[in-house]
């Protein structure tokens, strides 16, 4: 081959490797918001959540625990029980919103085997496994409930602690094939957190967990971390702005509805484009 044809074909080479670059780049970003509900008991349904029609909308059941509901709990060794408003966020409430809404899907933190569960959430703070214990007690109940089609999707809610991410890591090396989304608790991070340190907090477990879908989140009581006040939507744009908006989470819909679930809805309208 002569040296034009030689630098044609190299020219062409490299427009196809960037091109190909730029439209899995363009796929990055997503318009998934999730909302975890429940766990405070406010009387609050599904139906009280705006829901905007042009998201992916994940409500999360929390919790069901493997503990006994008594005064005085004691673990029951896998098998759970329900910890959440279950008055107000009942099966049929279940079944209610996802034919109300086709763009909602349910997930259950933690369990999710019944009626018309779409998802697991895995979120334990408290370990007396070893992480390889952990990761393969939690990968294999993740695969049997893939594998079986019980659920269609699964994710894990780890935060910035030691202990924590010693055993999620490990969840993550052994099982990050199965696992679809990251719910990191960046709110956990100390209250005050600036924009360039969500960003460089963002970059870091993005490395952690690489490959993922990290989500970015915050706390509806303004307790911890980056709030929409400091710049929380800012950063979500500069994310956006690069490809890396995988999806936003909010803890928890009990606590927004003091505030007229706003950040909810400006969550979603950035989401969505609006």
């Amino acid at each position: 081959m002569d040296l034009p044809k030689l630098f044609l074909a190299l020219f062409i080479i490299q427009v196809l490797i960037v091109s190909h670059q730029s439209i899995k780049a363009a796929a990055a970003n997503s318009k998934l918001f999730r909302e975890y509900i429940g766990a405070e008991f406010r009387n609050l349904r599904f139906s009280s959540v705006p829901i905007n029609p042009n998201v992916e909308f994940h409500f999360i059941l929390s919790f069901a625990i493997d503990y006994t509901t008594s005064s005085s709990p004691s673990p029951t060794n896998g098998k759970f029980n329900i910890f959440w408003d279950s008055d107000n966020l009942s099966p049929s409430q279940v079944s209610a919103i996802k034919s109300q809404h086709s763009n909602v899907k349910v997930a259950l933190s933690l369990g999710g085997a019944t009626f018309h569960l779409d998802g697991i959430d895995i979120d334990y703070e408290n370990f007396n496994a070893n992480p390889n214990t952990f990761a393969e007690c939690i990968g294999r109940l993740i695969t049997t409930l893939k594998k079986n089609k019980v659920i269609s999707f699964a994710s894990i809610a780890p935060f910035d602690n030691d202990q924590v991410q010693r055993h999620y890591l490990a969840l993550w090396r052994s099982y990050g094939q199965l696992i679809d989304y990251v719910n990191f608790q960046f709110y956990a991070y100390d209250k005050g957190t600036t924009v360039s340190q969500f960003m460089s907090f963002f970059q870091t477990q993005s490395s952690n967990y690489k490959g993922g879908k990290v989500l970015v989140s915050i706390i509806s009581d303004g307790s911890g971390g980056l709030s929409p006040e400091n710049g929380f939507f800012t950063a979500c744009n500069r994310l956006k702005s690069q490809q890396q908006l995988h999806g936003i989470f909010i803890w928890s819909a009990d606590d927004s509805k003091a505030r007229a679930f706003r950040f909810e809805q400006q969550s979603q309208a950035l989401l969505a484009g609006n």
